[in-house]
């Protein structure tokens, strides 16, 4: 299956029926009167998260989402049938955004969720609504309402607890597939990863998932290899896990590159916890491993794991390190929820 992250739609909700100018008449009833209907409401677009997604590639394939317009009232009191509704199914993670491509409308982050993006158009009322005292045949009734007509965007940020980062080749995919079922390409050339992979692992009776991105290089905010892209992916991540080659000859710069880009990037996502782990230890002798350690450990101000994902080497160490930043962060968003004041 394709990934797709980013595609635009085109919805209308249908219009509603117009009502319905109509007399009674029957043999032997002198004085019938107005029984025209009212037209049927039209139909509404909605979207809905769903289970099994995690692309967005059946909108590649079907961009225009029209929903049925209500028909017409008839005669005898007869009320026109409502249009059919048109649903959206999108992946949990999903952003609707309007058609400036910045403006958020709804955010997706639950399963089941549903949003109305357009409202079908009323029905018109039919001549027996307009009926009165002083206007008993009444030859007046009510065009349906219009449809609404839109152009949206749909952004898929997928939904995991971990984030992957780091150069190409840093040894991402090889840290996923090592210590989860997922099987992401692996090679010795750069950029192999080119779409997110999603993992599920488990330590301690606890499971979690971790998403890969493809790496980043410098200039990745101009543009430059896959660019920011993906990175919108591990927006939504608890914690970050920041990987660097332990064998390369430019590790220092390395690890500055991924911050650079981070914080070019924007928001939020330079300051979220991040966990630093030197890869690849088992290509380095303990000497080599003792400088590569404290030189990394000066540019990151922080603590540094040492692991060997395709030796699995410290993998679990590391996986409960990361669990950890999961449990502070679902306490911190609980905490940030009890304390919210009360808003009717």
């Amino acid at each position: 299956m394709k990934f797709l992250d980013l595609t635009k739609v085109y919805i209308r909700s249908g219009a509603g029926g117009g009502g319905c100018v109509s007399f009674r008449r029957e043999k032997y009833i002198e004085y019938g009167g107005p029984d025209g209907g009212d037209g049927g409401n039209g139909g509404s677009v909605w979207a809905e998260a769903v289970d099994g997604l995690n692309t967005l590639i059946d909108f590649r394939y079907q961009q225009h989402f029209f929903a049925k317009n209500g028909q017409p009232g008839m005669g005898k009191q007869r009320t026109g049938k409502d249009g059919d509704d048109i649903v959206l199914r999108v992946p949990v993670g999903t952003e609707i955004l309007d058609e400036d491509q910045e403006t958020v409308i709804f955010d997706m982050t639950e399963l089941g969720q549903r949003v109305r993006l357009a409202g079908g158009g009323n029905g018109g009322w039919g001549n027996l609504h307009f009926k009165s005292a002083t206007n008993q045949a009444p030859r007046k009734s009510n065009p349906g309402q219009d449809g609404v007509e839109r152009t949206l965007w749909l952004r898929l940020k997928l939904i995991a607890d971990v984030g992957l980062l780091g150069l190409p080749n840093a040894g991402k995919s090889t840290f996923l597939a090592a210590t989860s079922n997922a099987r992401p390409k692996i090679a010795d050339y750069p950029f192999t990863t080119l779409h997110p992979n999603l993992g599920v692992v488990g330590v301690d009776n606890a499971e979690f998932v971790i998403a890969d991105i493809p790496g980043l290089i410098a200039g990745a905010h101009e543009g430059r290899g896959l660019g920011h892209r993906f990175l919108g992916h591990v927006e939504r991540c608890a914690v970050l896990m920041h990987l660097v080659d332990g064998t390369s000859e430019t590790m220092v710069e390395d690890y500055h590159t991924i911050i650079e880009e981070l914080e070019a990037y924007g928001g939020e996502l330079a300051d979220r916890p991040r966990i630093t782990v030197l890869n690849k230890i088992d290509a380095l002798d303990e000497e080599e491993l003792a400088t590569a350690t404290a030189d990394l450990k000066k540019a990151s101000g922080g603590v540094v794991m040492q692991m060997s994902a395709v030796a699995k080497i410290n993998t679990v160490d590391v996986l409960r390190a990361l669990r950890a930043e999961i449990d502070e962060d679902r306490i911190r968003q609980n905490a940030t929820e009890e304390e919210a004041p009360w808003q009717p």
